[in-house]
């Protein structure tokens, strides 16, 4: 492009085309050398690859989204009324005439409080989008009533209240690989592997000559739970639980 610039530059300081009979022939090279520097923009082969992510605002406008209230389940993060809450319970019920409804209670993010709603099951809000991340386990901090996790990548250390992991805090072990949902950097969520390996600390003894064999009997484990367990499991076994309700899965 700068050689043909060059070249329409001398054509038109020469003394050949400097006659009226060929103004118009000057002018029309103007018009070419202008046209040259007026080509759209070439999108970059890496702005091609990215798609809308190039763009600057797409971030953002893919962090949310919009459900109907029938969607909406505990865990999700929703926007109402200009504040951000965590879904902590979410239970259908029906309003006589009105129709059916979706009675949710919510967690304000920046202030812990809790709030009930009463969401139409074809009324719309926003989710927000929520990062999922795997961390390990490290110790709980009674000071600051936290459960300290490191990013294994990173090794960047994060505090998440002890009552993002409910009752299933107790589960927590050395090590052990957890779930936190975050928002904007902070924990929204945190969870358990849904199955876990307990040790069995104290089980009763079948004695002999006591009647038949019972099927299931409850044992103790390391983490004070009591679970119920088929009956050849003795203390000291190593058995799988599920964490979602307490229960035996295999030796």
């Amino acid at each position: 492009m700068r050689l043909l610039t060059r070249l329409l530059a001398r054509t038109l300081s020469s003394p050949a085309l400097s006659s009226p009979s060929q103004s118009s022939h000057r002018r029309h090279a103007v018009l070419v050398s202008r046209s040259l520097h007026s080509q759209p923009f070439i999108r970059r082969p890496e702005s091609a690859r990215l798609g809308v992510l190039a763009s600057p605002w797409s971030t953002s406008q893919l962090r949310r989204f919009r459900i109907r209230g029938a969607d909406v389940r505990p865990g999700n993060v929703i926007q109402r009324k200009g504040k951000t809450y965590q879904v902590v319970k979410s239970q259908h019920t029906t309003q006589g005439r009105g129709g059916a409804a979706i009675q949710v209670e919510l967690r304000d993010t920046e202030s812990g409080n809790k709030v009930n709603e009463r969401l139409r099951t074809d009324e719309t809000v926003e989710k927000v989008y929520v990062e999922q991340k795997s961390m390990s386990y490290l110790y709980v901090d009674d000071d600051t009533d936290c459960v300290v996790l490191m990013d294994p990548k990173t090794h960047v250390k994060l505090d998440v209240p002890k009552q993002f992991f409910g009752e299933n805090i107790v589960y927590l072990q050395d090590d052990m690989t957890v779930t936190v949902e975050l928002f904007d950097e902070r924990p929204m969520s945190a969870s358990v592997p849904l199955r876990v390996t307990c040790t069995v600390t104290d089980a009763q003894v079948h004695m002999k000559g006591l009647g038949a064999t019972p099927h299931n009997k409850k044992v103790s484990l390391d983490n004070g739970l009591t679970v119920q367990v088929p009956a050849f499991i003795v203390a000291g076994d190593k058995i799988l639980v599920n964490t979602s309700d307490n229960s035996y899965i295999s030796r």
